[in-house]
């Protein structure tokens, strides 16, 4: 179908969406980015944030990890380390991620007993779960 893309989300544990979709959209680490059929061939790294995509004349969401993306031949391959639909979020256990991100990195900015500690990890879990939290509140206002 000349009109249509493959999407594949794929994760280290399963292939978490193979549709048919008219567009896609997702958060590259320069900016969003778009993708209809017929794109050119393209690959582009991932950041944590929202994949959308049409599919059936409705639009559906969900939170990716990061990861990279590939698309070449009317398919966009997604490879991520988590992903899931925004309805499945559990907005709670996002925000108790956060919560618990923001301590440990409160932590470790005032640790002066000269143990290492990751800044960028514990920030990076920091935006995961801000963004999980964010793509379950926009999917669920419409």
């Amino acid at each position: 179908m000349a009109d249509a893309l493959t999407l594949r989300v794929i994760t280290p544990e399963k292939i978490v969406i193979d549709t048919t979709a008219s567009a896609v959209t997702f958060p590259a680490l320069d900016g969003g980015m778009g993708v209809l059929p017929r794109h050119a061939p393209m690959v582009a790294a991932l950041d944590a944030g929202q994949l959308a995509f049409e599919a059936g004349g409705e639009r559906q969401e969900m939170f990716i990890s990061g990861g990279f993306a590939e698309v070449r031949d009317n398919t966009v391959r997604v490879v991520t380390e988590a992903s899931e639909p925004a309805s499945d979020i559990d907005v709670e256990r996002a925000a108790s991620a956060a919560k618990r991100a923001r301590e440990r990195l409160g932590a470790g900015k005032n640790q002066a007993d000269g143990e290492p500690f990751d800044f960028l990890r514990a920030e990076a879990a920091l935006r995961r779960a801000l963004m999980r939290k964010l793509v379950a509140d926009r999917s669920r206002r419409g």
